[in-house]
């Protein structure tokens, strides 16, 4: 892994993260500048810069867990749909993969590409959008 990565420092718990859901080979935790509340990150824990360096027996359980993701927000937040999405170096604020899963709903304002972004009130705020999350996913 290498330093300074703040996702990995994310994975080792060296760093602070409203988490969702995690396995052997991901982690799913809230983005601290959501385009929507509920906006969650999920990263493969082994570090890969872009999608193409994702190694193969990956693939499956990274977007295994995007897909149960996409429906959690649903479930969990009463979102009528989701955005997913992978950014490859431009536009990807931090070089470690990762794809984003946002709640949607009609006339929420998202319009292709811009993202306007959000805050949580406070921690209280994202720790309960994190828990909600993860409960939809223990459910599903």
């Amino acid at each position: 892994m290498p330093a300074g990565c703040t996702f990995c420092d994310v994975v080792d718990r060296a760093a602070p993260a409203h988490l969702v859901f995690e396995d052997p080979d991901t982690l799913a935790f809230l983005d601290r500048r959501p385009v929507f509340k509920g906006h969650v990150l999920l990263v493969p824990r082994r570090h890969v810069a872009v999608l193409a360096d994702l190694p193969p027996e990956l693939v499956a359980p990274l977007f295994t867990v995007a897909q149960r993701l996409s429906r959690a927000v649903v479930d969990g937040l009463g979102a009528q749909g989701s955005f997913v999405a992978v950014n490859n170096v431009v536009s990807q604020s931090v070089p470690h993969l990762h794809v984003h899963v946002v709640p949607r709903a009609k006339g929420d304002g998202l319009r292709g590409f811009f993202w306007p972004r959000t805050k949580y009130a406070d921690e209280a705020e994202a720790a309960g959008y994190a828990a909600r999350l993860g409960a939809a996913m223990r459910a599903g």
